[in-house]
């Protein structure tokens, strides 16, 4: 949860971070550009070097140049300073994310993996959700700067706990060698797949249906529904609950149903509570009372689906999984820095445009899947 928890948790100290080295917020924004765009591109070679190298070395270099950029952003005095170390962060913050899928598809066989994949779901979806709360009461407390110096700490103790306890997962036998060639190979193979980039789209897409409101969340939360900032941990703690209620369904699930049919309820949740949502939101003024439910209704559904929808891509390539699931990541990420730099701007001044917006991202990951269905049932 490393990534996406370090993305928004100084979110909440922007302007102080601003007042206090002379920022204007377009160089503050820069700040999280420059992280998105590092763990963008990162993200595409975490799981490929991870394949060469094995996969413990690369979460704990990833993890240890994390700790160390957290504490360059927390001595950062200067602008440019704070947007360099901010990159340095998001380059790294993306190596145990990516890893920890391909960790477990090593050592599980299919139903047992989704099971574990189920958890790790909970970690992932929870993160940017609790992320600003978290920064939020830290800088309340101290400053902008304690905000890095815990998040440095928290990579300390992730480094500790990995160091001591993370096996190595891929056995030397099965590691690709590394050269140009063959990454290049391995890259043009899986970005060459139709079945590998509509899968990706199948899982990465619809997660912004979510995160929308989440980056969205002061304007909806305060300026839309009216509620006072003591009262937004209400949003967090349902959008929370559905993803944690969903997650916990498909570990239960795992090894009784059909994949497919498990990957077809989640689409069935979300376009249901998506409807839901956009009638609503046509029909009444924006009120707490309703407009938090089909949030978390949303977020029940895409966790209930995305743990097997990663899967299959890992399965795709059983020989590379370490950079299908970069690949994957990254496709992700670039969606999320989308919706953060140019989407959420545009909509969230409108409760319509923003379930119209997360309506959108939902069809996009649903065509996906109807798309690839047939070819997967085939074995093609």
């Amino acid at each position: 949860m490393l990534g996406p928890f370090s993305i928004d948790t100084y979110l909440p100290a922007f302007t102080g971070i601003a007042q206090s080295i002379g920022a204007t917020p377009v160089q503050m924004q820069q700040t999280l550009s420059a992280y998105l765009f590092g763990f963008a591109v990162m993200n595409l070679f975490h799981g490929a070097m991870s394949d060469s190298f094995g996969r413990r070395p690369v979460v704990l270099w990833g993890v240890a140049v994390f700790t160390a950029a957290s504490v360059g952003c927390a001595m950062a005095d200067h602008i440019a300073t704070l947007v360099f170390w901010r990159a340095v962060q998001g380059m790294s913050a993306g190596a145990g994310m990516v890893v920890a899928r391909a960790v477990i598809r090593d050592m599980y066989p299919p139903a047992d993996a989704q099971r574990v994949m189920s958890q790790v779901t909970i970690y992932f979806g929870v993160a940017p959700a609790i992320a600003p709360l978290v920064g939020g009461l830290i800088f309340v407390h101290g400053n902008w700067h304690a905000i890095f110096w815990f998040l440095a700490v928290v990579g300390l103790a992730l480094w500790t706990a990995n160091w001591r306890f993370l096996p190595e997962t891929l056995h030397e036998q099965d590691r690709q060698r590394f050269s140009a060639g063959n990454l290049m190979r391995g890259y043009w193979q899986l970005g060459a797949s139709g079945r590998f980039l509509l899968l990706a789209l199948a899982s990465g897409i619809p997660f912004n249906g979510m995160f929308l409101y989440v980056l969205s969340a002061p304007v909806f939360l305060g300026e839309h529904l009216k509620l006072a900032p003591t009262q937004f941990f209400w949003f967090f703690m349902l959008t929370i609950g559905g993803i944690m209620g969903g997650a916990w369904l498909s570990g239960r699930l795992a090894g009784r149903i059909k994949p497919r049919h498990q990957i077809r309820h989640g689409f069935v949740i979300m376009v249901t509570v998506s409807v839901i949502n956009l009638a609503l939101n046509l029909a009444f003024e924006p009120s707490a009372a309703w407009a938090l439910l089909p949030i978390a209704g949303f977020s029940f559904g895409w966790a209930l689906m995305v743990p097997v929808v990663t899967l299959l891509v890992l399965d795709l390539v059983p020989e590379r999984r370490g950079m299908a699931s970069s690949l994957q990541a990254a496709i992700g990420s670039l969606a999320n820095a989308l919706v953060a730099g140019a989407i959420a701007p545009l909509v969230m001044h409108s409760t319509v445009a923003l379930a119209l917006a997360s309506a959108g991202f939902l069809c996009i990951g649903l065509v996906a899947w109807i798309w690839v269905k047939p070819s997967l049932a085939r074995g093609d």
